[in-house]
């Protein structure tokens, strides 16, 4: 298979913080959808994953309107809201489960 290697795009904030940026684990989310392995993709990052539909719907809703329509500014700072948010949640410990983790 074409994905046969873990190779993947270190994150700079965790690797000087230790702590999980809303981002990591993003692109083994992504490589687990292509292997179809939905469950292993949300473990990875689930805000990319639940994110993913409606980005994909905006740009087809873009494509087919020609770049007319855009998205509201609220739509954008709720976006910002829940990314924060997720950044701060998946360091708790409470939180464990939303730190990018592997599943045997």
């Amino acid at each position: 298979m074409f994905l046969k290697y873990d190779i993947g795009i270190p994150c700079i904030f965790f690797e000087l913080t230790g702590f999980y940026c809303p981002g990591c684990g993003a692109t083994r989310a992504i490589a687990s959808l292509i292997r179809l392995n939905p469950y292993q993709a949300l473990r990875y990052n689930p805000l990319t994953i639940i994110l993913l539909l409606p980005s994909i719907i905006y740009l087809i809703y873009k494509y087919i309107f020609n770049g007319k329509k855009s998205v509201p500014n609220w739509i954008w700072c709720v976006l910002l809201i829940i990314t924060i948010l997720f950044g701060i949640l998946r360091n708790i410990p409470v939180f464990y489960y939303l730190a990018p983790t592997v599943i045997s």
